[in-house]
């Protein structure tokens, strides 16, 4: 169990990481410094009003007839996680008709869903901010620009693309303020994960980036806090990984002799009472695959909606992109970005 001691830390004292910068040589480049992240926590508890919070609504339902409770709020709350909806249907906070129901409950015209407050800044990224002001946050929070190549970092809580409920994410922002660039990514980050994301300006760009994320020849460094203290002699996960749907359409991973290959090498940086600070390199490129090899060694990552144990849930997914190495037009690149805020006040002062 996870004790009060880890949560008094979550607002202790912050310990700065220096960070490594890369500076582009060569007409046409420039850099952009990296500014605040943005942070994104669960909504507020059940059946209270909150100050900040949105009021209670009720959603009346019309064309929807038939739908499933889960997808009819899916499909009216944008930008909320799918791990929000189901938490409050569960928790009873959503109620059709004044009653409790469960997520494949069918909906007739005419009913009235309650939905509870959201507070804002709380029902996810995407849901916090207008599309305008996220793409002015995702360029303050650039790493690098040049005529070929984006590096962000990327929120915690905002999706790199739209789908699964939201309604936009990244690379659709990118696209509808500045319509003008060829923006596509160049591989994936999860919703809950920050930290670098590369995003290509133009075809050809693209198409050598995923060439290289495809073989396996991009450097990637994670930062992550998992529960309890991991073993020293724990230094590689080489365990395939299989996708598989749960019964409400989430998507999930887990460890199985019929999945494909996968391996992630750790690193201890630092181990703490009830929780370990690990680097993580990962050498294949599995959905979920530093949190599911995490999650099967026994040490799930803190704030893992999916894969932690109830007790590790206490904050955002603690798990951060740092730093990634990539070759473009010759040229080797490496980019890093700072540890966000919640993981520095995580950190024991020296």
């Amino acid at each position: 169990m996870l004790g009060a001691w880890l949560l008094d830390l979550l607002g202790g004292p912050l310990r700065a990481e220096p960070v490594a910068t890369f500076k582009p040589r060569g007409r046409d480049h420039s850099t952009m410094p990296a500014s605040r992240s943005i942070v994104c926590a669960d909504a507020a508890e059940a059946g209270r009003d909150h100050a900040g919070a949105k009021p209670v609504r009720m959603l009346a339902v019309d064309a929807e007839q038939g739908q499933r409770l889960d997808n009819f709020l899916l499909g009216r709350l944008k930008g909320v996680p799918r791990s929000r909806v189901y938490r409050m249907v569960r928790r009873g906070e959503v109620r059709v008709n004044g009653a409790r129901a469960r997520p494949s409950a069918r909906l007739a015209r005419g009913d009235q869903v309650r939905v509870p407050p959201l507070r804002d800044g709380m029902a996810g990224e995407a849901e916090a901010l207008a599309p305008a002001a996220l793409f002015e946050s995702l360029l303050d929070n650039a790493v690098y620009r040049d005529r070929d190549l984006l590096v962000l970092d990327k929120p915690s809580g905002v999706a790199a693309h739209g789908g699964s409920g939201v309604s936009f994410g990244v690379v659709e922002t990118l696209r509808q303020f500045d319509p003008g660039v060829g923006y596509a990514l160049a591989h994936r980050l999860d919703r809950d994960t920050s930290g670098c994301l590369a995003v290509a300006r133009n075809r050809k760009a693209l198409l050598a980036l995923n060439a290289q994320f495809r073989h396996g020849r991009v450097g990637k460094r994670y930062d992550l806090l998992v529960a309890g203290r991991w073993p020293r002699r724990l230094r590689r996960i080489d365990e395939p990984l299989e996708r598989f749907v749960l019964g409400n359409g989430e998507r999930r991973v887990r460890v199985s002799s019929k999945g494909d290959a996968a391996r992630t090498d750790f690193s201890i940086l630092g181990r703490f009472e009830d929780f370990t600070w690990l680097a993580a390199h990962p050498k294949t490129g599995r959905t979920h695959q530093i949190r599911v090899h995490a999650a099967a060694a026994g040490h799930p990552i803190l704030g893992d909606d999916k894969y932690a144990p109830r007790q590790a849930r206490r904050t955002r997914l603690m798990l951060h992109a740092s730093r990634l190495s990539l070759t473009l037009n010759g040229r080797a690149m490496r980019f890093s970005a700072p540890l966000p805020a919640e993981f520095r006040r995580a950190l024991p002062e020296d």
